[in-house]
């Protein structure tokens, strides 16, 4: 009787872990509904019909109980995550001081995109005239919406 309890308590763990974790219906599920079947299969064939219709009946409200506890709202609410993210995307550059005919520095190479420092903030950049590399002193020539088009000031 302990191997049809195991297998019942098997079964619902593969098929718990096929509901939450394991995307789809793959192996775990496979191997979970086996389990609970051979379990069902061996109740009847080891010991009788009465046990066999006992152990289906536990199965069917195992299974039932199961999956209302973790279809509730409150079980998802415990293991989902509750920080939201309150950053945007891109900011436009002209908003944070940035205008055409600013200096700054390439933090990285620019080929054609990188990084540039300008009024103390970084940036991501694109390079006007190919390659520009990294410590060289660059200036604004256009801003596109959010993208910032730069070129090399020779001194």
């Amino acid at each position: 009787m302990s191997l049809i309890i195991t297998l019942i308590f098997i079964g619902l763990v593969l098929l718990i872990v096929e509901l939450l974790i394991i995307p789809g219906f793959g192996v775990a599920g496979i191997l979970g509904l086996a389990s609970i079947l051979g379990s069902i299969y061996l109740a009847f064939t080891q010991f009788g019909q009465t046990t066999g219709l006992i152990v289906l009946g536990i199965v069917i409200m195992l299974t039932l109980a199961t999956t209302v506890i973790i279809l509730r709202s409150k079980t998802w609410k415990n293991i989902s995550l509750k920080e939201s993210i309150k950053s945007k995307v891109s900011e436009h550059p002209e908003s944070r001081g940035l205008k055409v005919g600013n200096t700054g520095v390439t933090l990285s190479r620019i080929s054609p995109m990188g990084k540039a420092r300008f009024n103390g903030s970084d940036f991501e950049v694109s390079s006007i005239q190919g390659v520009i590399d990294n410590g060289r002193e660059v200036e604004i020539v256009q801003i596109e919406d959010s993208k910032i088009i730069v070129k090399q000031i020779n001194r």
